[in-house]
């Protein structure tokens, strides 16, 4: 292996998944991003985060973004002596919207960014299997990955996404909390079965939300109608079941962000609407390029937008 000399530096969107009923295989890049570099050194790991999580992320080898490098290096077949990492993170940590996907994604990407040759090595189809695989599940992972629209799925030999460009009424809007969320919370408020009605249920919302998204959003009040998983998480997180159903009463289609606490919602929200005090709204355009790697500025990207599986 011959690794780069100089720091790289990737941009990572945050995220939101679900998207109401597409549990664990839809997802949305948003434009809020962390700001990543790394640079291979003669010893030692050091990480600096600052924003987001600073003065409670570790700072060494335990850092996620230093776990996911370590892993990728070893797909590329050898580690480094030492490496330098800083971090400037603006996306919420713990809120649903996709932080640490972003910080997997972030190593995967500068670790093929600190080897010659390493994104035709691991490219992009297996960094999206690896990061997956780091995370657990492909939903995050993927729209960060790849930007847009997202739906992810997961075969014998990994995960798959293609991604989809958003019709241009989509706007969303992200009510972010103060009080935080464990996914792992939220996952385990989950029952092993729900009814086939709920079932088939979802799975004709979910491939509404295709076309809702991509070409006609009026639909989209319909598309993310939930039997799934949200009404189950509701009694762990009472607000931001209260501020989906309050936005959903007055016509906003409205969803739990990934496995929340924060709200995603297609706006517009009408004026005069309260959420309360403890969220903090956010009006995020989509982001459609994913995560950019460079060497230089960060507006400059190193993938194949056709071999990510971007759509049109």
């Amino acid at each position: 292996m011959t690794f780069v000399s100089g720091p790289v530096r990737v941009r990572v969107p945050a995220t939101s998944a679900n998207l109401g009923p597409g549990f664990d295989a839809l997802g949305l890049a948003l434009a809020l991003y962390d700001d990543v570099s790394a640079e291979v050194t003669g010893t030692g790991c050091r990480v600096a985060v600052s924003g987001e999580g600073a003065g409670e992320l570790p700072a060494d080898e335990s850092h996620l973004v230093v776990r996911a490098m370590r892993a990728a290096f070893d797909a590329l077949g050898g580690q480094p002596a030492g490496l330098t990492v800083t971090a400037v993170n603006r996306i919420p940590q713990a809120r649903g919207l996709g932080s640490s996907s972003a910080a997997i994604v972030a190593g995967v990407q500068l670790a093929r960014g600190l080897v010659e040759g390493g994104a035709a090595q691991l490219d992009d189809a297996a960094a999206l299997r690896l990061a997956a695989e780091l995370e657990g599940h492909p939903d995050n992972v993927a729209p960060c990955l790849l930007g847009g629209f997202t739906i992810a799925w997961t075969e014998p030999t990994g995960a798959r996404a293609v991604s989809l460009t958003p019709a241009p009424g989509v706007r969303p809007t992200v009510f972010v909390p103060t009080g935080r969320g464990l996914t792992s919370v939220a996952r385990a408020a989950l029952p092993p079965t729900v009814p086939h009605a709920d079932a088939a249920f979802n799975a004709g919302r979910a491939a509404l939300l295709v076309p809702a998204l991509t070409s006609d959003p009026s639909l989209l009040f319909a598309a993310t109608a939930d039997r799934l998983h949200q009404d189950y998480r509701a009694a762990g997180m009472p607000s931001t079941a209260a501020l989906v159903n309050g936005l959903r009463a007055v016509g906003v289609p409205a969803v739990v962000s990934g496995a929340g606490p924060s709200v995603l919602a297609f706006g517009p929200v009408p004026d005069g609407f309260d959420p309360g005090m403890e969220w903090t709204s956010w009006q995020l355009p989509i982001d459609v390029a994913g995560a950019r790697v460079d060497r230089g500025t960060l507006g400059h990207a190193e993938r194949d937008p056709v071999a990510a599986g971007r759509k049109s």
